[in-house]
């Protein structure tokens, strides 16, 4: 079994951050998990990719993930058909959006599983800025159940202090609650 995931955001965003809290609740699962960016200037707003591969063997492929099984966007204005070139056949695709799966799905011509979530309105609710990592995070586990709850809120604990993990744990339980799956 190997998962590989895609991460598109701008720089700001925690896209980075999201691969590392994936792969680290992973490992506490007991899988194997690599998450690494690629990004170029690097600078606030700019696009950013993250990566990770989650498996039951050892990973040895640290190449750019070309055919994902999931796509996770980000902002809002990244989506795009265009950002999910290469998704596998049954792949899932989950954007940080106001739109409903359906409408995204019929608008981009999608012929995938679309989740979506307004990671922005809860960001902005809990942390006064539009930092969605945490709640794209917990919108893969509400749609691809790759993980539970209750190990992705472990290894925010760890990552966080007590202070953030708090208000994390906040935005994690709110977007697991609203994410819509098509």
């Amino acid at each position: 079994m190997m998962v590989e995931i895609r991460w598109h955001g701008r720089g700001g965003q925690g896209a980075v951050t999201a691969a590392e809290l994936v792969a680290y609740a992973s490992i506490i699962k007991g899988y194997y998990a690599l998450a690494f960016p690629e990004f170029g200037a690097e600078r606030r707003g700019a696009p950013v990719t993250a990566y990770n591969r989650v498996s039951d063997k050892v990973i040895y492929d640290r190449s750019p993930v070309i055919s994902p099984d999931i796509v996770v966007v980000l902002d809002p204005s990244m989506v795009s058909r265009d950002i999910i070139h290469g998704l596998k056949k049954g792949g899932l695709v989950i954007a940080n959006t106001v739109r409903k799966p359906r409408e995204l799905s019929e608008l981009l011509g999608l012929d995938y599983r679309v989740a979506t979530v307004d990671a922005t309105k809860i960001a902005m609710e809990v942390f006064r800025l539009p930092i969605v990592n945490t709640a794209m995070v917990s919108a893969l586990v509400a749609a691809s159940k790759i993980m539970d709850l209750d190990t992705l809120l472990q290894a925010v604990k760890a990552r966080f202090s007590a202070r953030l993990a708090s208000l994390n744990e906040q935005v994690i339980r709110k977007a697991y609650e609203l994410t819509e799956v098509m």
